[in-house]
């Protein structure tokens, strides 16, 4: 450390970096991100590398009508623009929308020339943009068209992420706790100060976003906490209550793990046949494009996922030393993948009439690789359901977040919602904008 303080040896090893990291891009995916859909992805051999190969178009965002392509029969709108980095949304009993925006803490250390160059090229995509640390009150104008009304209603809050509202209590995850407001129906802005319910795991923070949704008797609170690194390089001490799904409870703020070994569990919801909670994953990097695909799945209570000795089920991952066989053998493994390296970030159910063909199934929005070529994710997905599992093979339905050469990033989806008419929402934290898709 004291090294890369004195300058020079970071300089140095940066060169190095970016060059290890030049000759790395040529490595493409062998595996058609088709091959990796649905109960039993394609799984080859993992890879070794010093510096991962990125790939991460230049974020551009939208330009002037530009808008993301939908398939046919369905109509993309701006609701909201001019957003600092919106990641979730929420809608009130009343039609307005609450939309989350934030970014990362920017707290934990850069030590190594790979941090340095991944954080780099990952910001050049506009990923990296700074978030409001905030949530703004979208409120529909009269004769409902054009964007929506804009009002700051909570703002000083830390990274947050996380929003559900119970009865008249409206509970937001920031990254290291949850806090707790009074709801008064129509206000544009918060007026009760708010308090913490309770703690959240903050040390280091690689992974910072708190995803969170209520039981459906308002009882508890779900909440992923995703890992403190890739695969524990900065040891087993700081994954505390981390790569797991904790049960919070919603009165006194007390809290366990309900689930454990998922790397990154990014957005939590309810199958509203079955009842049970399920969760999308960001799986682990740097042993090829074509690993780990990232997942959605039932959690179960008390179930063990695998992270950090072993992915997608029992496939042991060779780098966790020292090992775990007694923990790989008790893995689940995960009930649908989604692709290696697509970065899902949201989740929604679809209850609405509005867009009768998705009604029970999951939408799932796919923020977009960082180390994959071509590319993977950048787009809204949709996994058909019967019987409260999945049934089929995920469909796009919202893309053209990025240029068709892979060079420009226009916008990536992040949180997803359904307004009072059975709209889609998504929030796009590139473009910093909420979009509205209904039927044509």
């Amino acid at each position: 450390m004291d090294k890369l303080k004195r300058g020079w040896p970071l300089t140095l090893g940066i060169a190095a970096g970016v060059s290890l990291l030049l000759s790395a891009c040529g490595e493409k995916a062998q595996v058609n991100i088709s091959q990796q859909l649905g109960a039993n992805p394609v799984m080859p051999k993992p890879q070794d590398f010093l510096v991962p190969p990125m790939q991460v178009p230049e974020g551009v965002g939208w330009k002037g009508d530009a808008k993301p392509q939908v398939i046919a029969g369905l109509q993309i709108e701006k609701i909201a623009s001019g957003l600092k980095h919106p990641r979730s949304l929420l809608v009130l009993p009343n039609g307005d929308v609450l939309v989350v925006e934030a970014n990362g803490p920017g707290e934990e250390a850069v030590t190594t020339p790979k941090q340095v160059i991944a954080g780099k090229v990952k910001n050049n995509s506009g990923k990296g943009g700074k978030g409001g640390n905030s949530v703004t009150l979208l409120r529909r104008k009269p004769g409902g068209s054009g964007e929506w009304d804009k009002f700051v209603y909570i703002e000083k809050l830390h990274s947050p992420f996380g929003i559900q509202l119970v009865g008249d209590t409206l509970y937001v995850a920031n990254t290291g706790n949850i806090m707790k407001y009074r709801y008064v129906p129509g206000e544009t802005k918060m007026s009760d100060p708010g308090v913490e319910l309770g703690d959240l795991p903050s040390t280091v923070n690689h992974h910072w976003t708190k995803a969170m949704v209520a039981s459906r008797d308002g009882r508890f609170l779900y909440v992923g906490s995703g890992s403190n690194s890739n695969i524990t390089e900065n040891g087993l001490e700081v994954e505390y209550r981390r790569a797991a799904v904790l049960e919070v409870d919603a009165a006194t703020g007390a809290s366990r793990v309900f689930a454990s070994g998922i790397r990154n569990p990014t957005g939590l919801q309810f199958e509203p046949q079955s009842g049970k909670l399920w969760a999308i994953a960001n799986e682990r990097d740097e042993i090829g494009a074509d690993l780990v695909p990232d997942y959605l799945t039932s959690v179960q209570e008390k179930g063990f996922y695998g992270w950090p000795y072993s992915y997608y089920g029992q496939h042991v991952d060779r780098r966790v030393q020292p090992q775990r066989p007694d923990l790989v053998a008790k893995a689940i493994k995960p009930d649908y993948a989604l692709g290696a390296h697509v970065a899902a970030l949201g989740l929604w159910f679809y209850t609405g009439d509005m867009l009768p063909q998705y009604k029970g199934g999951a939408f799932v929005a796919e923020h977009g690789s960082w180390d994959r070529t071509p590319l993977s994710g950048y787009q809204v997905v949709y996994v058909p359901f019967a019987n409260g599992m999945p049934n089929g093979p995920a469909q796009p339905v919202v893309t053209g977040f990025h240029s068709a050469d892979e060079k420009q990033l226009f916008g990536a989806p992040v949180g997803l919602a359904q307004d009072a008419e059975g709209a889609l929402l998504i929030a796009d934290d590139v473009g910093n904008v909420v979009w509205r898709v209904t039927r044509r």
